[in-house]
């Protein structure tokens, strides 16, 4: 069955799910951070049913953001915030910053390497699943590539 979605917005729920259904060996989930395609009122509200704390990008930030902005926190929360409210308030603090910035150093460069250096931009062949296998083929070769790299 395909799971086909038109954007990332409809991908938070079945991520949910799918982190629900975990081995407790591996231990509890506790946030979850995104980028801004992600964001929506119903994905920062279903995060925090499953007692997941979500770090999801509103928008896009300004760049060369005055250095005072930059590492001033932000004035304290009212008391009746919305789910949404809490989690822009949460991206502002240093706190929340740091903890959004980890996006940077996880799967982001990952996909970086698989479309800059493995050459990988497009797929070639038409369908979900053999776009999958060709997806499947690229990251099984940037797997090998990380082994290589760790082990030498």
């Amino acid at each position: 069955m395909c799971r086909c979605r038109a954007n990332d917005k409809q991908e938070i729920e079945p991520t949910l799910e799918h982190l629900a259904a975990l081995p407790e060996e591996l231990g509890a989930v506790t946030d979850l951070i995104a980028d801004s395609g992600y964001f929506s009122e119903a994905n920062v509200t279903a995060c925090e049913k499953q007692g997941l704390t979500p770090y999801i990008a509103a928008g896009r930030k300004e760049h060369n953001e005055p250095l005072w902005d930059r590492f001033q926190e932000p004035p304290p929360l009212p008391e009746a915030a919305d789910a949404v409210t809490r989690m822009k308030h949460r991206l502002k603090t240093t706190a929340g910053k740091a903890i959004y910035a980890l996006r940077k150093t996880t799967s982001e460069p990952v996909f970086g390497i698989i479309k800059a250096v493995m050459g990988f931009r497009s797929f070639s062949m038409r369908g979900f699943e053999k776009a999958q296998g060709e997806w499947n083929l690229a990251c099984i070769a940037w797997n090998i590539k990380r082994l290589h790299t760790l082990t030498t």
